[in-house]
């Protein structure tokens, strides 16, 4: 791995994780986009897709409300998808997808986890200007805003650099290892994170008038499509 590879990971990964809450919320932290954008800037953006496809699933049982504690998904996807397309490089490496899929949540657990802590840092530059604040100053407000959206963009980066470099050997390391079957290793990858897209779909919409027969319409309308291709 040279700098030339993980700079552009590093700062695709800080954009991805800024967008999770702090700037623009433009969905560039999905699984499916920052996966797919991570395995581009390796190389194959078809396996950062594919990795991105199952942590969505597993995604959308994080509903990111208020100041609750959930995953951070825009720089493990990068992450998830860059790895998977570096390892295999373009071909079908037995087991490597199930391994950047289990690196990608290991690491938005991590992200979760610093996004608490850069909460609390913001906390204790907020009360160090409370008299300005107080005062209604415009430059504190307009500080505190930029200081926490440039601590966010670098914790993105460093953590992305770090986990990009750290999960590239250790999943080549495991896939000498891996005895696995592909078909077998897959097939669990794939249901695991459909049974977990499908707890959430109904957490989310079981008490709602309707919504069971719009999204089995839907379901039934996206597999004739798919028959039909």
């Amino acid at each position: 791995m040279t700098l030339a590879e993980l700079v552009p990971i590093a700062l695709l990964g800080g954009v991805a994780g800024l967008d999770t809450v702090s700037f623009p919320q433009a969905m560039i932290s999905r699984p499916l986009v920052a996966a797919t954008l991570g395995g581009m800037l390796a190389g194959a953006p078809m396996h950062g897709l594919l990795a991105g496809a199952v942590l969505e699933l597993i995604a959308l049982e994080t509903l990111p409300v208020g100041a609750s504690r959930y995953p951070e998904w825009g720089s493990a996807s990068v992450v998830a998808g860059a790895i998977y397309a570096t390892v295999a490089e373009g071909r079908e490496v037995v087991g490597s997808l199930v391994v950047a899929v289990l690196g990608g949540l290991f690491m938005a657990w991590i992200g979760g986890w610093t996004m608490v802590k850069l909460r609390q840092r913001n906390a204790v530059w907020a009360t160090r200007r409370r008299a300005d604040l107080d005062a209604g100053s415009r430059g504190a407000v307009v500080g505190l805003q930029l200081s926490g959206l440039t601590a966010d963009l670098a914790r993105g980066v460093a953590l992305s650099a770090l986990a990009y470099a750290a999960l590239v050997p250790v999943e080549t390391l495991v896939l000498q290892r891996w005895t696995v079957p592909d078909q077998y290793s897959r097939a669990l990858l794939v249901a695991t994170a459909a049974s977990v897209a499908v707890g959430a779909g109904w957490k989310l919409f079981h008490s709602t008038s309707g919504a069971r027969w719009l999204f089995l319409g839907g379901l039934g309308i996206g597999l004739l499509v798919l028959g039909m291709r």
